[in-house]
């Protein structure tokens, strides 16, 4: 049951061990020892059992163990105590279907051995755990790390049912096989896939503050090669071998060790890097800057992904994505708004341009998780080099050129439209007749070539219809909009009409909030007739609002291309291509109108100025030549 550090003299010389059990009235105290002892059930027990002698094959060195049971009564407490300071090992017990016992261990049971002074293993047990109520399944672990964080004298913690004759123990859970990945290969210096002596000596050093001895060394190896061949090889230690024991410090309830190690390389209570290791500050920015991947940080992607890419087919396929994000909590792509963004292989893989592209949307809307994940998978640099903050679109507008390598492009329009197709031809999925609305918003991401080579990287958002008044109930709703896009269904005047009021509406949005951006309008469907008066009502809104023609655009006829790189050019000169409502030319005028006769009344001020200056100096003249 227990290995104790303390020992008494047993008869013949051996040495014996005495284990105390305590716990409050009801929770299986006496049911347990018998159990252990006759290794079956007991019909009926007394209150509290005499001194029990174990079979002194119940432990492989043949020790002779002997367990002690206590009444649990107020007025037994002083023999309580007297049978606890001649303890070598304490367990102590709560019933698994009587929350409240587990709570006394944190208020009674584990401040009391403190203050008895009581300096010897201690051992949780809950029992009865065939009595626990289905509806209130907890981990093992949930219930006892807690405890075991504030009172680190307790070496280890089962559940189990002494009538079933079942124990409930821990195993490593997958976020910490993936945490304990990342530090073993942190820890593997020379990257030969094993930890030498020296390797784990620096792992014990870090960890623990204290070196191995060199038997110790050798004996933590034969300890994982008698259990699991493959944990030791010529070199040392393997991951497998380095996990085993991990899984066996858990299976032994020995948690505190593995939380040591979790916590001397940065990880939280939920087996994610702590806070402090994240840049935050790197990320502060006003409401019309985005953050993107610096060229460092793509460079050791581009390597990380030479790395990954086992087959050398130039693409990652998803188990290869998977290990790649085997020493990250989880996969960060598995769900949106990431999952399914960018354009994949025949095989469901990601080309280079769309690994970078998944990286470069993450980076975009949440830069925190970028940056910890690029730590996760061995990031070597400082952590706030992998990110920079773009400069300003406004001051952009007024420079005429945009610096980003990255655009987001919002996507606006009735249902039916068409900008589900926009957002599929993106990524390079065929058309399909199929019609499913959008309910959520949605982003597709890919790389854009440009005539001479340069690419960019455009990110497209699709906006529900529905979603276009919630969206623009936040003023800064449009500050991360790099260009707009409307497009309606070019066989359908309601499409049109429809698309036009939300053009309008984003523009004077973007107007009364000083955020607006370059729109274009998409004809989509060209392969269809069009409606009756579609050129003369788009030429009309086109010139009345100061932008281009609708560009059409078929995805049957393959013709997407187009309009990509348009966007990329309109995001490139944000000065160009922007709006301009009629309460906003109105406003304009206004404000020219002041401006012009705030110049007129301030010429008028510096004529009178310099007239009187003048007429000074004339006078002074007249009254020298007089004199």
């Amino acid at each position: 049951m227990a290995k104790a550090s303390a020992a008494n003299s047993g008869p013949g010389g051996k040495t014996g061990v005495r284990i105390v059990v305590c716990g409050e009235k009801g929770t299986g105290k006496s049911s347990l020892i018998v159990t252990a002892a006759a290794d079956t059930f007991p019909a009926n027990v007394p209150p509290v059992l005499p001194p029990t002698r174990l079979p002194e094959d119940f432990y492989p060195d043949r020790v002779p163990i002997t367990i002690i049971d206590t009444p649990s009564s107020v007025e037994d407490r002083g023999k309580l105590g007297e049978e606890l300071r001649r303890a070598d090992a304490v367990v102590l017990t709560y019933a698994c279907d009587r929350p409240e016992t587990l709570d006394e261990l944190s208020t009674f049971w584990l401040p009391e051995l403190r203050r008895l002074e009581v300096k010897v293993p201690v051992i949780v047990v809950g029992c009865k755990l065939d009595l626990r109520d289905e509806n209130q399944q907890v981990s093992l672990e949930q219930v006892m790390m807690p405890i075991m964080q504030q009172f680190r004298e307790i070496e280890t913690c089962i559940e189990c049912s002494a009538l079933k004759q079942i124990q409930e123990s821990q195993a490593l859970k997958p976020r910490c096989v993936r945490a304990l990945k990342r530090i073993f290969i942190l820890c593997d210096h020379d990257r030969d896939g094993a930890l030498s002596d020296a390797e784990l000596n620096d792992f014990q050093v870090k960890c623990f503050n204290s070196p191995l001895q060199p038997s110790e060394i050798v004996g933590v190896k034969r300890v994982v090669q008698e259990k699991l061949r493959e944990g030791v090889n010529e070199r040392g230690l393997t991951l497998a071998g380095f996990l085993f024991l991990h899984a066996l410090f858990i299976e032994k309830g020995r948690l505190e060790t593995t939380w040591t190690v979790l916590r001397k390389f940065g990880y939280n209570n939920d087996i994610k890097l702590a806070d402090e290791l994240i840049p935050y500050s790197a990320f502060k920015r006003a409401p019309d800057q985005s953050v993107e991947l610096t060229n460092e940080a793509i460079d050791f992607l581009k390597g990380i992904f030479e790395l990954f890419d086992a087959d050398d087919d130039n693409s990652l396929r998803p188990i290869e994505v998977e290990d790649l994000f085997s020493t990250a909590p989880e996969c960060p792509w598995d769900e949106a708004p990431y999952k399914d963004a960018a354009e994949k292989t025949a095989l469901g893989g990601l080309s280079l341009d769309g690994f970078l592209s998944e990286w470069a949307l993450m980076t975009l809307l949440d830069p925190a998780r970028s940056v910890e994940n690029l730590i996760y998978i061995g990031y070597p640099g400082d952590p706030s080099s992998a990110i920079r903050v773009t400069r300003k679109r406004r001051i952009d507008r007024k420079k005429q050129q945009a610096e980003r390598n990255v655009f987001q492009c919002f996507v606006f329009g009735p249902k039916k439209a068409g900008k589900s197709v926009l957002l599929n031809s993106f990524l390079g999925r065929p058309f399909s007749d199929n019609y499913t609305p959008t309910t959520d918003e949605r982003y597709a991401v890919n790389v854009v070539d440009q005539p001479g080579g340069t690419k960019k990287t455009v990110v497209l958002r699709e906006i529900p219809e529905e979603a276009v008044a919630k969206l623009l109930s936040n003023k800064d709703s449009l500050a991360a909009c790099d260009i707009a896009v409307f497009v309606h269904d070019s066989s359908d005047e309601s499409s049109w009409k429809r698309a036009t009021e939300l053009l309008v509406e984003v523009a004077s949005y973007g107007e009364d909030t000083g955020f607006e951006v370059p729109c274009l309008i998409v004809a989509a469907k060209d392969d269809l007739d069009s409606f009756a008066m579609a050129i003369q009502d788009s030429t009309r809104v086109s010139q009345d609002m100061g932008i281009e023609a609708p560009i059409p655009v078929s995805s049957k006829l393959g013709d997407f291309n187009i309009i990509f790189r348009r966007i990329v050019q309109a995001a490139e000169h944000p000065h160009l291509s922007i709006p301009e409502t009629e309460a906003g030319r109105t406003r304009k005028q206004y404000h020219r109108l002041i401006n012009r006769s705030l110049m007129i009344v301030s010429v008028g001020a510096a004529v009178t100025i310099v007239g009187l200056a003048a007429y000074r100096v004339y006078l002074a003249r007249k009254n020298s030549s007089s004199s």
